[in-house]
């Protein structure tokens, strides 16, 4: 009686205590911080140049930027929030030190024959106001994408993980969104065109989050077979 009650209990037991992890000290895991960290730095320098396809008003930052987030998924479904949380800070520890190394150089003198100083002045002297930018949104973004994923994993466990990526994606990128945009090109972009870059800019975040899912999926699958650490 005891042992059939036992078993019943294990067999009810909350679906929490099915989500698994792996250690930040993992095979992998340098592997996607390293990855993670240089496409946010990508991003953000391609992120000074407003480019207009027709109606469509977005930014250089567009074309990598999105792969942020799907390597924020990766992170935070195999590893954890604390280890995306560790992720998230070396970035823009990094951003920082860039924004502080590019103001270095742009106040320099230029040398004989240098001829590009206002080029140069153009484009990364409005690159800390991209990494303000940058900061706050992905900060806030990142960090609420990450939480939702995990706390959706342990709730619901190993299933059903295309709900969780989903749901964590949108609440992490329309926050993102809307802080980046409006910190970095609020004055910048004029009037309906400004609306238009913000809602352009989620829907197609969103939008390579759900064509890239398959992908997503793939991954998160290999690195939590190969992940030795990645036990319940």
């Amino acid at each position: 009686m005891s042992q059939a009650s036992d078993d019943q209990g294990s067999e009810t037991e909350p679906a929490h205590r099915l989500a698994a992890f792996a250690s930040s000290r993992g095979r992998y895991y340098a592997i996607f911080l390293a990855i993670f960290c240089a496409v946010l730095i990508i991003s953000n320098i391609s992120a000074t140049k407003v480019i207009g396809f027709g109606p469509i008003v977005t930014d250089g930052g567009a074309f990598l930027f999105p792969i942020a987030y799907i390597l924020g998924d990766v992170i935070s479904e195999v590893y954890g929030f604390k280890a995306a949380r560790k992720a998230v800070i070396t970035g823009f520890a990094l951003q920082i030190l860039a924004t502080f190394v590019f103001w270095l150089v742009l106040i320099s003198p230029p040398g004989p024959g240098y001829e590009n100083q206002d080029a140069f002045a153009a484009v990364l002297g409005f690159y800390p106001r991209i990494v303000a930018a940058s900061l706050a949104g992905y900060f806030v973004g990142q960090l609420l994408n990450s939480y939702v994923l995990v706390a959706v994993k342990k709730r619901m466990g190993e299933s059903k993980l295309w709900v969780r990526l989903l749901t964590s994606t949108g609440v992490g990128e329309f926050v993102d969104t809307l802080l980046f945009c409006t910190i970095a090109f609020a004055g910048v972009i004029p009037g309906l065109d400004f609306l238009t870059y913000i809602v352009v800019g989620f829907v197609y975040k969103v939008a390579v989050e759900v064509i890239l899912l398959p992908v997503t999926y793939r991954v998160i699958t290999v690195v939590k077979r190969h992940e030795p650490s990645y036990a319940l």
